[in-house]
């Protein structure tokens, strides 16, 4: 079997991989106890910053991590995109994130530079044949998604070796499923076409030494049906094809919790997944996977912005839609938000203005903040760990912005009660 390894082997290993038995983590979730008088956002924003100033919360993405590798049952795979700081690839690896979801050439070399012992797993369905070969040839990569004819063939011809093709391919066909119950669709730009599935998966299984099945249900998956609804379609898949899989990659969709968009606890996905997993006809000697993204970074930081001119509801802040505030200005996604300073008074909605020239840069919101608030105030906007750092520009000449790590907890969490998060462990980049 080729699967890489990553500081243990993944799995002890048979003479037909099939038997697997996981490496289980022992850790605690957390580390050490918050210590009194820690930085908190209302203390950096005494210092009264001129530019956006990120605030990290490492502490944060290390209990989801522990979350999801103590609960989730199977391998969790870190989604890179979501936010690819070198500091958050490190929190996660030293939390026990041991393998990684990359799409690009650029993500691969990122994460090797940065944690040389990770897993890669190339998850884009569509790459560049020499982006294939040097995956496959420079940085050990033997992982990779497809879900076309055209894509296997690339693969194996991109990865052979004098025209001899390998034989540790670890190739994951991705099916094409609903996304109706996510906020973000993903369902129609990538997939195999139906009609091609069957011939497809038997195609891939002869190419392979490990052959497995994956899906995306879509960004901030608000119901857990929506895995359950996927793995039928697995399911189906693999009774018409009559092959064996050995993975089954369930993909991300994992959500985070944000102003009108509560979903149920994560727990809750876990054992609907675990369900649908060992109803399939190959439960017995597959692996499970899945690629959070979103739901280990979300908390991981928030933004720290001044307002630069109040004018009825409408704030003029210093970050915005070409910033870190993407989503709140395309797709209307509200973030929670936090006046740094005391007020009484009561909380009204207001839209944002971003800093550059642009009409387009404006956030709808509504973002409740006290009325009384005015130009020179500074507003916390939270759980911008996922995209909003990762989609940050130098549109205009913005975007510049300091970053400072706090110890206080994210404005939102999924990992706890708000007691069990008081009592929340700390690291330190």
């Amino acid at each position: 079997m080729g699967l890489p390894t990553a500081r243990q082997p993944l799995f002890k290993i048979t003479t037909r991989w099939r038997s697997l038995e996981l490496l289980k983590h022992h850790r605690p979730l957390g580390l050490a106890n918050i210590a009194s008088g820690s930085r908190r956002a209302f203390d950096i924003a005494q210092d009264r910053p001129v530019q956006p100033v990120t605030l990290l919360r490492p502490h944060a993405a290390h209990r989801a991590a522990r979350y999801f590798i103590e609960k989730f049952p199977g391998r969790s795979l870190y989604a890179v995109k979501a936010n690819p700081s070198p500091d958050l690839l490190k929190v996660l690896w030293d939390a026990g994130i041991t393998h990684y979801d990359v799409a690009s050439m650029g993500e691969v070399r990122l994460v090797r530079d940065t944690l040389p012992e990770a897993v890669l797993c190339f998850m884009h369905p569509v790459k560049a044949e020499e982006a294939i070969a040097q995956a496959y040839h420079d940085y050990g990569v033997r992982t990779f998604s497809l879900d076309t004819i055209e894509e296997l063939e690339k693969i194996v011809r991109a990865t052979s070796t004098g025209g001899v093709a390998p034989s540790d391919l670890n190739l994951l066909v991705r099916l094409r499923v609903s996304s109706e119950h996510a906020k973000y669709s993903l369902a129609s730009k990538f997939g195999a076409d139906p009609a091609e599935l069957k011939q497809l998966l038997i195609a891939a299984r002869q190419a392979s030494d490990a052959m497995g099945i994956c899906f995306h249900v879509g960004s901030q998956a608000m119901s857990p049906a929506a895995y359950a609804d996927a793995m039928g379609r697995v399911r189906d898949a693999i009774i018409e094809a009559a092959i064996t899989v050995d993975i089954v990659d369930v993909g991300g969709g994992f959500p985070s919790t944000y102003p009108g968009m509560e979903p149920p606890p994560l727990e809750n996905y876990f054992q609907i997944i675990h369900s649908a997993f060992e109803a399939l006809p190959i439960s017995y000697s597959a692996e499970l996977w899945c690629e959070p993204g979103r739901a280990l970074c979300a908390e991981y930081a928030s933004l720290l912005v001044r307002v630069e001119k109040r004018r009825g509801d409408e704030l003029y802040i210093n970050d915005g839609a070409y910033g870190a505030l993407f989503d709140a200005a395309h797709v209307g996604w509200r973030f929670p938000v936090a006046l740094q300073r005391d007020s009484k008074a009561k909380p009204v909605g207001f839209s944002f203005y971003g800093p550059t020239c642009d009409d387009l840069d404006h956030m709808a919101g509504p973002f409740e903040l006290p009325a009384d608030i005015q130009a020179g105030d500074y507003v916390e906007i939270g759980m911008l760990g996922a995209y909003g750092c990762a989609m940050r520009t130098q549109f205009n000449g913005f975007g510049v912005d300091a970053v400072e790590v706090v110890d206080d907890e994210p404005m939102a969490t999924l990992y706890g009660s708000s007691r069990d998060v008081a009592r929340s462990n700390v690291v330190t980049l």
